[in-house]
């Protein structure tokens, strides 16, 4: 299905909210209901529906994919777009959170399956960077590999220095050096972090 736009969300005070109540319906062949949503960036929303098949009483909850544009300050005015994809025709996108996963009943959809795998090792992944420990002012990084700076210089252990703008992020300094830097997305790196000695 290609994209769709719109020029409101028809008094939904979000996208997320539009599109939950977009796939809750009832039809007299089943209902639909979205158990549980989430978006994530503002670029992808990920849900659980249940549908229930009126003649037979089947149920079943899948995974849907919406990729969203949202904009309101759009020029021409149309502040809003999705594009729906089911899990079984295997998207890209997977960063559903297990809330969501924990909730889809099971499938002999190969692409499904696959989605559903590669969601949980993102999840693995996003656990693993979050309980990283925070580089702190004082301490020394050291990285599995060297990173390379946009001034040519590469380093493998920098200094963590406290950032006088931002107490959210610090700044690294070569050894011996002056020059600062930042790295974006420090912990998607591979690093542990060494105390300074005792003075």
């Amino acid at each position: 299905m290609g994209w769709l736009y719109m020029q409101s969300l028809k008094g939904h005070s979000g996208p997320r909210q539009y599109l939950d109540a977009q796939f809750t319906f009832e039809r007299p062949e089943a209902t639909s209901k979205v158990l549980r949503s989430a978006l994530v960036g503002m670029r992808v929303y990920y849900a659980a529906v249940e549908q229930i098949r009126t003649a037979s009483g089947e149920r079943e909850v899948w995974a849907l994919i919406c990729l969203v544009r949202y904009n309101p300050r759009d020029p021409e005015g149309y502040i809003f777009g999705y594009k729906d994809i089911e899990e079984s025709m295997g998207p890209h996108e997977c960063d559903c959170p297990e809330t969501i996963l924990d909730l889809l009943t099971p499938t002999d959809r190969p692409y499904a399956q696959q989605w559903r795998a590669r969601c949980l090792v993102s999840a693995a992944a996003r656990r693993a960077r979050a309980a990283k420990p925070k580089p702190r002012a004082g301490q020394v990084i050291v990285f599995d590999e060297p990173l390379s700076f946009s001034d040519g210089r590469s380093f493998d252990r920098l200094e963590v220095v406290a950032n006088p703008r931002s107490h959210r992020t610090a700044l690294f300094r070569a050894p011996g050096s002056s020059c600062l830097y930042r790295i974006p997305n420090i912990k998607s790196r591979s690093y542990r972090l060494v105390e300074p000695p005792p003075t």
